[in-house]
């Protein structure tokens, strides 16, 4: 039986069971915030593949995820000044996904990043 394919849906069902994650949107697509910060949404901006979510996550994890997996994490020019990293979702598995979002949502609500907003 294959694998349940990855779409926004499942980005949501996930990033909302997480606590204090809400849905949103930007420009009419789907955003995922945890207090009020950005945790995950489509990827709107032309330079980004098809099929692409950006996820909010520290520079320092970013680079460790692109160097160990480069066929599903990306970042493009306009995305490399922030601390996100967009996410080929036709690549990731379930649990990758489920790890990653857990990631960023730690990023988004840990008390260092708390205190510089």
């Amino acid at each position: 039986m294959p694998a349940k394919k990855i779409d926004f849906d499942m980005v949501r069902e996930i990033a909302l069971a997480l606590p204090d994650v809400e849905e949103s949107a930007i420009h009419g697509a789907p955003l995922l915030k945890v207090r009020g910060r950005l945790l995950a949404c489509s990827a709107l901006h032309r330079s980004a593949e098809p099929n692409t979510i950006v996820v909010h996550l520290d520079v320092e994890q970013r680079a460790e995820l692109l160097a160990a997996e480069p066929g599903v994490y990306y970042v493009t020019d306009h995305y490399l000044k922030y601390p996100m990293v967009l996410v080929r979702l036709a690549e990731i598995d379930r649990n990758a996904l489920r790890d990653l979002l857990e990631k960023a949502w730690q990023s988004a609500t840990s008390k260092k990043r708390a205190r510089k907003t």
